[in-house]
């Protein structure tokens, strides 16, 4: 007799493809992305989905949680759950299982390249020496990054990482949270503003949605000052980005490395036109190890949700319920 393989929706392709041929090898996928009719497709089929399986940046709208009456968990590429409405899993009762941990080393390196990149103005040289202008001036001179102070916003596991990195640039470093974390041995300042204006580089590696959205304002870039740098390897919502934007224009901060932006993939267009800031396209975990150590932890979560009820990691507020 064959065994019957769970049915499991799969919102949209995978950020590594090898693991939309895993999933299929594995379970009875339908991918909803590609249906002729996605609501249709709901509609006739979304009762027969017990298993999702979703990325921090698709999400899970309210819409998709709610034409899946049977649904029970949630496997999720990414550590951001800011796109997965959570009213809408939490009235279905649905787990939710996501990658925290196999991604911190390689978003902390990349924002140590922004870093650099911003107080050095590497990308800035770079497009100097590529158009001839070596050749007529010279490129000037930057900022130092070692020996600075790095405030952190957002002492979680990736900021964490972020601060073991700064020990390497004999860097001093303190950071804001929602409240101070336990054997931390690095300065806690009770507010935002307070720890920008502390700051020569304010790395932000906090969570995004509703309760983070424009933390990072005018007013906080003022208290960064005009010699100071932001990097952002969180979420682009965190950031006010007119406001960054007319701080970077009018040298109210001296830099920035985005590599995340209010709608992605379109940053502001004020921003394409500086060269005081540097834009990567939302590459952070984008290294084979780290992608292929996400994937394994969606599978382990799918897999393991089947077979006990749960999963490897937890969403923390799924977790509650």
């Amino acid at each position: 007799m064959a065994t019957i393989r769970p049915r499991v929706l799969q919102y949209g392709k995978m950020p590594l493809t090898q693991l939309d041929a895993e999933l299929a090898q594995a379970y009875e996928v339908s991918i909803l992305s590609e249906q002729p009719d996605p609501e249709r497709f709901l509609a006739e089929h979304g009762g027969q989905f017990e298993y999702a399986v979703t990325s921090a940046a698709m999400g899970l709208p309210a819409r998709v949680v709610d034409a899946l009456p049977k649904l029970k968990f949630v496997s999720s590429f990414g550590v951001g759950f800011d796109a997965l409405d959570k009213d809408a899993l939490l009235r279905r009762g649905a787990r939710v299982g996501y990658t925290p941990g196999v991604l911190d080393d390689c978003v902390a390196d990349l924002a140590f390249a922004l870093l650099l990149d911003a107080t050095r103005g590497l990308s800035e040289s770079d497009r100097f020496v590529r158009r001839g202008d070596w050749s007529k001036s010279r490129f000037g001179i930057r900022t130092r990054a070692s020996g600075k102070r790095l405030g952190i916003f957002g002492m979680g596991r990736i900021g964490s990482t972020v601060a073991r990195r700064a020990s390497g640039f004999d860097m001093e470093v303190a950071y804001y949270n929602r409240r101070p974390v336990e054997g931390s041995p690095h300065q806690y300042l009770p507010s935002l503003l307070e720890l920008a204006r502390w700051a020569d580089i304010l790395v932000i590696t906090a969570a995004g949605g509703e309760g983070t959205r424009h933390l990072v304002n005018a007013e906080v870039l003022a208290a960064l000052g005009p010699q100071g740098f932001l990097v952002n390897v969180a979420r682009g919502s965190v950031v006010d980005e007119a406001a960054l934007a007319d701080a970077l224009e009018n040298k109210r901060i001296a830099g920035a490395g985005l590599d995340v932006f209010e709608d992605e993939p379109r940053p502001l267009p004020a921003l394409l036109a500086l060269d005081n800031v540097v834009l990567a396209p939302h590459i952070a975990s984008g290294t084979h190890e780290t992608r292929r150590a996400m994937a394994d932890l969606v599978l382990l979560n799918l897999q393991q949700f089947i077979a006990t009820g749960r999963p490897a990691a937890e969403v923390p507020w799924s977790a509650a319920q």
